[in-house]
């Protein structure tokens, strides 16, 4: 629902804020005095296309900003949530820049955004029906959505859409298996040869490293042992040994401990060091022994380091990445084996899958074509009150490519005149007759329970009527605005009378320029204006009383 509207520098608006309400808000005023001007800014706000002729001579930039309660529907959030907004204290701001230039910039939330992005949002926010704008009433899928709504069967249209996802999940499935089929024959030979010359090699893991590591003890065979050597020899094997000094300093002070027994605790903090050293020289002693210099050995080692640098460079930079790229081919390779067998699978599942939707979108086919006869005598009806008695309203059906929203086409054909043949809406309706059919569409699909989540927006759908239908009008835009909120331009006092919210807009002269301004009236206000729509700018006695009946006849029942 629109709450607040501020438009700045646009035609001949300098500056205007409005703040609308829930249910019927009529603009009155003379021709010419800027309502449509309303009507094409939100217009704006809802994606349309910007022109550099609207900004207001001498202006850089025309502004419009629009304030709207959010519709509280799971798919309207999931919109926002896909372009990283967030709604604040359930309101939505949506701002338009067109510059002298002709470039224009949309806001969401304070969030630049591309115009498409405003498109997405306005099929939740409202609708626009002006003689200009019916480019959503000429849509096809618009339409359907009209008679599905008219037919209530939203929880069947579900089961089409969770029908259609899982028949499209296993046709994607099954593509890529006959995509990946290809292109694994062509690679079969290559993984089959890469596999070969790895099993070949009979690799073990971390053999690289440990053979880097024994190629190292080899080449550094002689340091090692003469190092080795004098550790050992300093430890256990020459005069001055660290382990015959540690021995002599034990019995020494274990002489030393019968003057004083305190002795006794440096005594056995030396027992382990003499056990640690003992241990160290054994060990270097058996270090010693497996040394010996290999040439043999160290050849062997250099040729299986060679033949595993050659893997490396094809399969990976150590044994183990090797061994995980031979799992890698072994794999694909047992998957084309399991193709066949899975594509199969696949198929079957696909043929129930297909059944599956079928079934619901068979379903769905009927209750639409059910609800269509009754949506045409429905239409005809409120055509005939609003004065275009005679026409002609159908739905044509087509069977089109299956999608979420089952496989049928729909069209909507009308015929304003006796006798000719009804067309498609684009090809026939003017832009009055193509108003009022909205507003007629409006009245029959909308359901009694449904919330007021929408904008809908009437420009001029009184055009060439008056007396009794624009009275019908009236009373089909109240019962309308009843579960919407409505923003209607009218000419028409019979009309004016059913507002909730009236609002007159004048065009005058201030400091040699051209202005606009839209006031919310009072009740007397009101009274006044419907009687100037009645008698032109002289009120008189009689069109003020009549004003106030037109008034007390459109709050009855």
């Amino acid at each position: 629902m629109l709450v607040e509207l501020v438009v700045e520098n646009y035609a001949v608006v300098e500056r205007i804020r409005v703040r609308f309400h829930r249910g019927l808000n009529l603009l009155t005023g003379e021709t010419g005095s800027g309502k449509s001007i309303v009507v094409d800014s939100l217009g704006l706000l809802f994606g349309g296309r910007a022109s550099a002729g609207v900004v207001r001579s001498g202006a850089t930039q025309a502004r419009i900003t629009g304030i709207f309660e959010a519709p509280a529907n799971p798919e309207f959030r999931a919109v926002l949530e896909s372009y990283g907004v967030e709604i604040e204290d359930g309101e939505l701001i949506i701002e338009r820049e067109i510059q002298a230039n002709g470039k224009s910039r949309a806001f969401l939330g304070s969030r630049p955004v591309a115009a498409a992005v405003l498109r997405d949002l306005a099929q939740h926010l409202g609708d626009i029906h002006g003689q200009h704008d019916q480019q959503m009433l000429f849509a096809p899928a618009h339409q359907l959505e009209i008679l599905d709504a008219f037919a209530g069967c939203e929880p069947v249209r579900q089961q089409v859409t969770q029908a259609f996802q899982a028949w499209s999940a296993l046709r994607r499935e099954l593509a890529s298996v006959d995509q990946g089929e290809q292109e694994k024959l062509r690679m079969a030979d290559l993984w089959m040869f890469q596999k070969r010359e790895i099993e070949d090699a009979a690799l073990r893991p971390g053999e690289d490293s440990s053979l880097e590591a024994e190629r190292r003890i080899l080449l550094n065979s002689t340091r090692l042992q003469e190092g080795a050597e004098a550790a050992y020899a300093s430890l256990y094997d020459s005069e001055g040994a660290a382990l015959g000094q540690i021995r002599a300093a034990r019995k020494r002070i274990d002489d030393l401990r019968r003057f004083d027994d305190a002795l006794g605790e440096i005594l056995e903090t030396l027992k382990p060091a003499e056990i640690a050293v003992e241990e160290a020289s054994h060990s270097l002693r058996h270090y010693l022994g497996g040394l010996e210099a290999d040439p043999g050995r160290l050849e062997k080692i250099e040729s299986r380091l060679a033949a595993i640098d050659r893997l490396k460079r094809k399969y990976g930079a150590s044994a183990d990445e090797i061994l995980a790229f031979h799992a890698g081919v072994a794999a694909k390779l047992s998957a084309i084996e399991n193709t066949a067998e899975r594509r199969a699978r696949l198929e079957r599942d696909l043929a129930v899958a297909a059944a599956s939707y079928e079934k619901e979108a068979g379903r769905l086919t009927q209750a639409r074509e059910k609800a269509a006869a009754d949506l045409e005598k429905a239409v005809r009806k409120e055509l005939g009150a609003l004065a275009m008695g005679g026409t002609v309203f159908q739905c044509e059906f087509g069977t089109g490519e299956w999608s979420a929203n089952g496989r049928d086409r729909v069209r909507f054909l009308f015929s304003a005149n006796a006798g000719e043949e009804p067309r498609p809406l684009e090809k026939i309706a003017s832009g009055g007759e193509l108003s009022r059919l909205a507003l007629g569409l409006k009245t029959c699909a909308m359901p009694e329970s449904s919330a007021i989540l929408r904008t809908l927006v009437f420009d001029e759908v009184d055009t060439g009527i008056g007396g009794a239908t624009a009275e019908s009008v009236g009373r089909r835009l109240k019962k309308l605005a009843s579960r919407n909120q409505l923003l209607c331009v009218t000419h028409l006092a019979q009309v004016a009378g059913f507002a909730s919210h009236h609002y007159r807009v004048e065009k005058r002269e201030s400091g040699g320029r051209t202005v606009t301004s839209v006031t919310e009236l009072d009740a007397a206000e009101r009274t006044q204006e419907i009687a100037r729509m009645l008698s032109g700018q002289k009120l008189t006695p009689e069109a003020i009383r009549h004003a106030e009946q037109l008034i007390k006849m459109a709050s009855a029942p």
